[in-house]
């Protein structure tokens, strides 16, 4: 058993084209469990069920491609965050979370709170976007697209999917990992 894993994940949450703040909900996770030799060992994919705004926003379709179908049935945040937990299994193994951006780990604090729960695990993340531009020297937040061109990557599946964001992160990050001295 490898004494050191990664969790690279991705979420996507309710969205609207609408100037007024509405309360966004974590509709969608995606991660990727990466070992200390900078191998892939599993992934998890989970839909969850919103229960501020219930109905899924047409522009939030077109943007992710989840559609209201994809939530209706699947089960609540903290029965989906329970599985993404002991998935992890983060107090058996040394566990690092990077997502691409502040949104993520935002949204996650956001919905424990609504939610009531205290993800305990929260505490071992990093911005993997933030790192990587101060690595590359870049003065702005480079794109997860743009990352992957810059080390000869392509980006595969359906962006705006949880499950194909972090796959594609996954596979940036195995690139670089070594060089950013993160293993």
């Amino acid at each position: 058993m490898s004494q050191r894993q990664f969790i690279i994940y991705d979420l996507e949450a309710t969205c609207w084209r609408s100037p007024k703040p509405r309360t966004v909900e974590i509709i969608e996770i995606g991660a990727v469990k990466v070992d200390e030799n900078l191998e892939v060992i599993d992934e998890f994919c989970a839909f969850i069920k919103p229960i501020v705004h219930p109905k899924i926003d047409k522009f939030c379709t077109k943007l992710t491609s989840i559609t209201q179908d994809d939530v209706e049935d699947a089960e609540p945040f903290d029965v989906v965050v329970k599985k993404f937990s002991d998935w992890m299994d983060y107090e058996e193994t040394r566990t690092a979370l990077f997502s691409w951006g502040e949104f993520d780990h935002r949204q996650f604090v956001l919905d424990a709170r609504l939610h009531n729960l205290d993800l305990e695990w929260l505490k071992y993340w990093a911005c993997l976007q933030r790192h990587y531009s101060k690595f590359k020297g870049s003065k702005n937040q480079i794109g997860l697209k743009n990352a992957l061109i810059l080390e000869g990557l392509e980006f595969n599946g359906v962006q705006h999917r949880a499950i194909a964001d972090a796959q594609n992160m996954a596979k940036l990050f195995i690139k670089v990992a070594k060089p950013m001295k993160i293993v």
